[in-house]
């Protein structure tokens, strides 16, 4: 390699010109071909010679300054300009280190001229490439252009050539002329003093996005030269940033808009070449200028999460601040943080936990998109790789299924799903990785408690692509449903069970609404059963009045509509019928059809897309493999036993909601096999099952028929209680001559009972008095004496074996005396004898309930000799409670139970054994569901606000709040019924809760102020949720009805000026809430309350009280303040354990009840003696009364 000086004097002495052999003058005066002939020559020479050659430099040193005089180096001719070009080469070459040429000016225009040259390097495919190429070739081996660095004019000469390669490379160019393009340029920055900003920019230019696009071997050009020139160039990058950055001087380059641009490439070509610039980044992300702290960020982004970098490790500082940016005021830096998130998740696994607690934040940021944003990065990142998100992340995705808005719980439910699907589901990913998001499943169908109509339609579509895609075949997709089943939690069951009696119902509702079309007259109470089961309430009365018309219309899609509900309708036809409706409703013109998109919503919710007569057989298959042991239970991580339990629990709730599936005779033959196992549940299922779907047995199934009965019959006489209650009904509901069977089962039962052997007595109890509740007159007479004789005399009021002595309250149902168990089938037997003879013409009714109070009033001691031991005893006042509960659900008894009976059955909700308080207050509150129990039951809720657990007041007050809420919702969509809207209406509670209260034993002193608080405490427990929202004005409603009970007397004790006294001050103190908490109880009432006639006189016309009642220092227990509003989100129905589970919960509680407060919710002296005084009846007398029915 040659370097160069410039020459200080010129060496020729004359000015002849010396030509090598052959070559005649070069001149103006010959044609361009002989002078491109001759030229050919010259450069010939000059090729071969070398370094050492002195004589014929000399000889030729008057040729080489010809050679670059204007006369060449401006001709027209681009072949002359070329030859011309290489033999300068040559001549730099040979006479280095000394050039021939002294003049900068001329030195500048031979180099600027060679420049020229070489855009001739752009045509590849030119006869003359290979000149260009050797000119190329040669100035960079020698380093030609080193000449140029003394030159004033240096820069416009380096920068024309910079800006000339990078134009002319192109992908017809192989890597030598790369390599030579980079040798040329690299040595100019490698040696030269400095690099000008102009010639940086050069450089950098091809790096600006815009650029690099169009000419991607410019881009790769410049790259190599960055690379080459690192330590060189380094500090004019770094300069040129400075400037930008840190000075705000934007006029240094036209490159300054895309210092960012710039910033990434350079990084990503070497990152050594930003050492001195990454701080200055840091300085930027703390800007006062919001657009410029977003550009940074989204820089850093890029360079953090890019698959290879290595900057977080390397540059801590900078990363820990860029991590402060997840905290940014301005919310395009917030959202563009968490949008990195998921690319560093993927790329970067070991910054998980970093990032971990930023997006914990920003889970909870205000700004609904970025919450929303935390969901896609974490879900993008999980569905990439599970291993790559911890399980804070997708616990973060988890709490966002509940977020206040639909769009951001709409994104983590899919996401969830979407997840749940790939992992679980298709096993993407191992065992173990499916056990780490097994919680997915329950977590999704927890969401179906919510209120929203969104929420549960979203989770209905997952469950139908997600949890169990309907799309699987039909053997792959029960056996998907059935481990699904077998897996789920408590409450997911229920959601799910809930999900189908849902969807089962909705499908009731359009079939009814297809019958209504045909007829002639119609009403539109149904339009709003189906408007309740779609999104929008706004917009889906009008969709529901149009689609009645086009229905009314279009006979064709009535047809097709008819079909989908129809219990009969397979999977694949429910399919062909949506994809028919869908296409004869929609029309290209109009994509985006509301109509459409609500037809498409209900189609979703009524099609059965999971069951049918093929899916249920496939089903049973799955649950006879694992009877037999030939299933994957162990591979599913199922104990074999529960998925069989599991997956007769499943046909059970598919019967109620799809019962005609079930008519075929291999699944009734493996049902009959279900019965014969010893897995008592899986046999109660069974026959719950046959009651379910078993209507057209009988005559479809004859030989199936004949083998059941037997089998019910002997369930019926000798089987656990609960299978024969089924087995009674199941003969009920299934068989003709129902009769006969039931003679057949009644006779020997009856004849045998004996109170002897008492385990022996509790199954045909049970059996009898479900033949009472369903035969009451085919076995009227024996019943009557049966009741009188046998279970009164025999049974009830004897103690034959004394209980154990234990302090215990209660004890696990495999505890307790089958003495115990039997009396209270007894008393079971007694009431559901009642309900099947629905009237109390005998006065049966009034005897019994005198029974039942009597129990209560003796702690559930009847005989009173203390015999029985304290688990009996709660166990017999939760029977008591709860029978008066059932009798108190049929109209002809509920009118004979007199007040204090009433009050009596009341308290056991506040009965000193824990166990006994929650079993009363969930038959309470399904009584209440039902609407089967009157509205002064509601009431009963009100005294658990003295409930010294948590618990107990929390279920309570959720039970207020959903019955109030259907109280009023039934309202709303049974217009008709306002004749009963005495014993519908909510607010209707408040004079039952107030004489409830009045009468509570635990209200003794009238004027005292700790009775008067829980007094005020208990009224708030209900008024809070009644007030909650005004509607109809009904606090000045609740007000007007608290007005009028002060002008009346106590209807039980009308003469008893003290217990009148109590019914006004809790007036007082009821009145008092009601102006405290609200701003509206003065306006006029909108009726006027009618108060219950048995528990209050009519109002004294001549009596105006207006007397204030309550002590002075009452006042300042009122505060100010609007009710909360009440948040019910389905929790009903979580704490309402089903009772076969209830046990090992209660036993675990025992300690909080029993030990800590002897369960005893208020007063010491509460429970013992309770009401007696008032209430308590002779047992002798009660014997008589009884003997006689």
């Amino acid at each position: 390699e040659v370097l160069f000086n410039c020459p200080q004097e010129n060496r020729a002495t004359d000015g002849k010109i010396t030509y090598p052999p052959g070559v005649k003058e070069i001149s103006d005066k010959i044609s361009k071909e002989e002078m491109v002939r001759r030229l050919k020559m010259v450069v010939k020479t000059f090729m071969d010679m070398d370094q050492d050659s002195e004589e014929e430099k000399e000889l030729y040193l008057n040729l080489a300054l010809h050679l670059a005089s204007d006369f060449f180096l401006k001709h027209p001719d681009k072949d002359v300009r070329l030859l011309v070009a290489c033999c300068l080469a040559d001549i730099f070459r040979i006479y280095a280190p000394e050039a021939p040429y002294t003049s900068p000016d001329k030195l500048k225009d031979i180099f600027m001229f060679i420049t020229r040259q070489l855009k001739g390097l752009e045509d590849t495919k030119s006869a003359q490439f290979n000149r260009y190429f050797y000119l190329l070739e040669n100035i960079a081996w020698v380093k030609s252009y080193n000449i140029c660095f003394e030159l004033e004019d240096s820069n416009e000469i380096f920068t024309q050539l910079y800006r000339t390669l990078f134009q002319v490379i192109n992908n017809g160019h192989n890597q030598k002329v790369h390599m030579h393009m980079v040798d040329l340029m690299s040595s100019i920055v490698c040696e030269g003093d400095s690099v000008s900003q102009e010639l940086l920019d050069t450089v950098l230019v091809n790096l600006v996005p815009a650029h690099k696009n169009l000419n991607k071997q410019a881009y790769d050009l410049a790259k190599a030269l960055l690379k080459r020139t690192a330590q060189a160039i380094e500090p004019y990058i770094t300069n040129f940033f400075n400037q930008v950055l840190m000075l705000g001087k934007t006029s240094v380059s036209d490159l300054s808009e895309h210092v960012f641009d710039l910033i990434l490439e350079l990084y990503n070509i070497d990152s050594h070449l930003l050492l001195s610039v990454l701080p200055q980044l840091e300085f930027k992300l703390k800007s006062n200028d919001n657009d410029e702290r977003l550009q940074v960020v989204k820089l850093l982004a890029k360079m953090f999460g890019a698959k290879d970098s290595e900057l977080a490790s390397q540059n801590k500082p900078l990363w820990q601040c860029y991590l402060g940016r997840f905290n940014d005021i301005h919310v395009p830096v917030r959202l563009e943080c968490v949008k990195f998130a998921s690319h560093c998740l993927m790329n970067h696994p070991d910054l998980a936990k970093d990032l971990t607690e930023y997006l914990k934040v920003r889970s909870h940021d205000p700004e609904e998109a970025i919450r929303h944003d935390v969901i896609v990065s974490i879900v993008t990142a999980s569905k990439k790789d599970l291993s790559l998100v911890n399980d804070h992340l997708l616990n973060f995705v988890r709490e966002r299924t509940l977020d206040k808005r639909w769009r951001v719980r709409k994104e983590a439910m899919m996401g969830l799903a979407q997840i749940y699907k790939k992992y679980a589901l298709q096993a993407e990913a191992g065992k173990e990785a499916a056990k780490q998001i097994s919680w997915i499943k329950d977590k999704l169908l927890h969401i179906y408690y919510q209120n929203s109509i969104d929420d549960r339609l979203l989770v209905e579509r997952i469950f139908a692509q997600y949890l169990v895609p309907h799309n699987l075949e039909t053997t792959e997709r029960m056996k998907c449903l059935y481990y699904l089943y077998a897996t789920l939690d408590g409450n997911a069951v229920k959601a799910l069970n809930e999900m189908w009696k849902c969807q089962n119902m909705l499908r009731h509702h359009v079939k009814d609404l297809l019958d209504l079309i045909k007829q002639p007259k119609r009403e539109t109470s149904l339009h709003l059963c189906v408007e309740g089961n779609l999104p929008d309430p706004g917009k889906t009365q009008d969709f529901v009045k149009k689609l009645a018309q086009v229905l009314e219309e279009d006979e064709k899609i009535r047809k097709q509509l008819e079909t989908l509900v129809s219990p009969s309708c397979s999977c694949k036809q429910a399919e062909v019928c949506v994809k028919e409706v869908t296409k004869k409703l929609g029309s290209p013109k109009q994509p985006s059809n509301p109509f459409l998109e609500m037809v498409k919503f209900l189609l979703e919710r009524i099609a059965p897309v999971h069951i049918d007569t093929e899916s249920i057989s496939a089903l049973i298959k799955q649950v006879n493999k694992s009877i037999e042991g030939t299933a994957d239970d162990e591979d599913e991580g199922v104990p074999t036993e529960q998925a069989i339990r599991a997956g007769l629990e499943l046909l059970k709730v598919l019967s109620f909601t799809h019962p005609v599936s079930f008519h075929s005779a291999e699944t009734f033959e493996s049902l009959l096999g279900c019965l014969k196992m010893d897995d008592e549940k899986v046999a109660e299922a069974a026959l719950q099952i046959f009651k379910n779907t078993g209507n057209k047995l009988e005559e479809s199934f004859p030989h199936i028929k004949s083998v059941l009965l037997t089998v019910l019959q002997h369930k019926a006489k000798k089987g656990p209680p609960r299978q024969a209650k089924y087995a009674i009904h199941c003969i009920h509901a299934m068989f003709s001559n129902r009769d006969t069977h039931f003679a057949q089962i009644f006779e020997p039962l009856h004849k045998s009972l004996d109170t002897d052997n008492m385990e022996q007595l509790i199954t045909p109890l049970t059996t009898l008095g479900h033949l009472a509740m369903l035969a009451p007159e085919q076995f009227a007479a024996p019943l009557k004496s049966l009741v009188a004789n046998f279970i009164v005399k025999d049974l009830l009021m004897n103690d034959r074996i004394p209980g154990k002595k234990t302090t215990k309250l209660w004890v696990p149902d495999d505890e307790v005396s089958p003495e115990t168990l039997a009396k209270i089938q007894g008393l079971k037997l007694m009431v559901r004898w009642l309900l099947g003879v629905k009237n109390n013409q005998s006065k049966s009714g009034n005897s019994t309930l005198r029974m039942l109070t009597a129990i209560l009033s003796s702690d559930g001691d009847l005989t009173e000799q203390g015999k029985m031991g304290k688990p009996d005893m709660s166990r017999l006042r939760l029977a008591a409670g709860c029978a008066i509960l059932r009798l108190a659900q049929e109209p002809c008894y509920h009118e004979i139970i007199t007040l204090e009976q009433y009050q009596l059955c009341a308290l056991v909700i506040n009965d000193e054994c824990y166990q006994v308080r929650q079993a009363f207050a969930q038959k309470l509150h399904k009584g209440l569901c039902r609407l089967r129990l009157p509205l002064e039951y509601l009431a009963v809720f009100t005294l658990c606000a003295k409930d010294p657990v948590k618990e107990r007041r929390a279920h309570a007050r959720q039970c207020l709040v959903k019955n109030i809420n259907l109280r009023r919702e039934y309202l709303k969509q049974h217009a008709a019924v306002s004749e009963k809207l005495i014993s519908l209406l909510p607010e209707y509670v408040v004079p039952y809760a107030i004489h409830l209260l009045v009468h509570d034993p635990d209200y003794v002193k009238v004027q005292d102020i700790e009775q008067l608080k829980d007094i005020k405490e208990a009224l708030w427990f209900v008024l809070e949720i009644l007030m909650a929202k005004n509607e109809n004005n009904s606090h000045a409603f609740i007000r007007k009805m608290v007005e009028n009970i002060k002008q009346t007397k106590d209807g039980q004790c009308p003469d008893d000026p003290k217990i009148n006294e109590k019914l006004y001050t809790v007036c007082d103190v009821a009145m008092n809430i009601v102006i405290s908490k609200s701003t509206t109880y003065s306006l006029e009432s909108p009726k006027d309350p009618v108060l219950p006639a048995r528990y209050f006189t009519q109002p004294d016309k001549n009596f105006s009280n207006t007397k204030n009642y309550l002590p002075p220092e009452m006042k300042s227990f009122f505060t100010p303040g609007k009710p909360k509003a009440a948040n019910v989100l389905g929790a009903v129905n979580k704490p309402l354990s089903a009772t076969g589970k209830m046990q090992t919960k209660l036993s675990r509680m025992e300690t909080i009840s029993n030990a800590s407060s002897n369960s005893n919710p208020s007063s010491p002296g509460r429970s013992k003696g309770r009401l007696v005084s008032q209430t308590h009846i002779h047992v002798s007398s009660l014997i008589y009364k009884l003997g006689s029915v």
